[in-house]
């Protein structure tokens, strides 16, 4: 579903702030896979996600999603193949709409998005009963202004409206980060529902090692914009914290120093 073939993308070349964040970086995601990506600051993750929703064009390499070559497009072009949820809960909705016609705005996407006609009693019902789901109580707040949403709601909201249509491929962005521990745990539980649900392909990128140890079925560590573990089926099952450690300084001859990974 996903192929990302020798990519490389540098910032500031040239410069005394020259940073080569993705390095050589080859990935093959099969339909239905859900892979978490785990890594240090500056290690690649969102640099990767970037180039894959056409947010930064990579200088060399090749994109596709379920065999489109989508390398050169533009970002808004690349959005009929992707859900996406960001870190920050106030992306990704319009805070000064209400939660059905922010519904309505995701139901309508790759059509010309109009709300002239407004919102049919049977979208209504349909919204009331997607919201049930997520057991957060607001199917009976549908025309709520989002903005008066906590984070943890406007997240779950979020990544409702990203696998609304069922997308090629959902991005996750440290989708729980900016969250209390609490919710970001009924995120993630809502998070596993949906995807396997919907067996949606998924690439989740974590800053937490327990999170991406827990959540789906494979797991990528990045380091200097190349992947250096790669760990599904049986092994990640078993995985431990301290095996996922081990095996870093094993492959990177160095000690894993982010404490938000180790601590989260």
């Amino acid at each position: 579903m996903l192929e990302l073939k020798n990519l490389y993308k540098t910032f500031n070349p040239g410069t005394i702030n020259e940073k080569t964040a993705l390095n050589g970086l080859s990935l093959n995601i099969k339909d239905g896979e859900f892979v978490t990506v785990i890594g240090g600051n500056g290690a690649g993750k969102s640099t990767m996600l970037n180039a894959v929703a056409g947010t930064w064009m990579v200088d060399e390499g090749q994109i596709l999603i379920d065999g489109i070559d989508v390398t050169k497009l533009p970002e808004h072009k690349r959005a009929i193949y992707l859900g996406r949820v960001f870190q920050d809960p106030m992306t990704g909705t319009a805070a000064t709409m209400g939660i059905e016609e922010n519904l309505a705005l995701a139901k309508r996407r790759g059509k010309t998005r109009l709300l002239k006609s407004g919102i049919t009693a049977a979208e209504r019902e349909e919204y009331r009963e997607l919201l049930k789901i997520l057991g957060l109580g607001l199917e009976d707040r549908l025309t709520s202004k989002v903005g008066l949403l906590s984070g943890g709601q406007r997240q779950a909201l979020t990544l409702l409206m990203a696998t609304l249509k069922k997308p090629k491929l959902l991005l996750l962005d440290e989708h729980t980060a900016a969250l209390d521990p609490k919710t970001a745990a009924k995120v993630l539980e809502i998070t596993d529902m949906i995807v396997n649900r919907d067996q949606l392909t998924t690439l989740m990128i974590t800053h937490n090692m327990k999170d991406a140890i827990r959540h789906g079925n494979r797991l990528i560590m990045m380091m200097d914009g190349r992947i250096i573990l790669d760990i599904e089926g049986e092994e990640k099952k078993k995985l431990t914290v301290r095996d996922l450690l081990d095996q870093f300084e094993r492959v990177s001859g160095e000690q894993f120093t982010n404490d938000s990974a180790l601590l989260g």
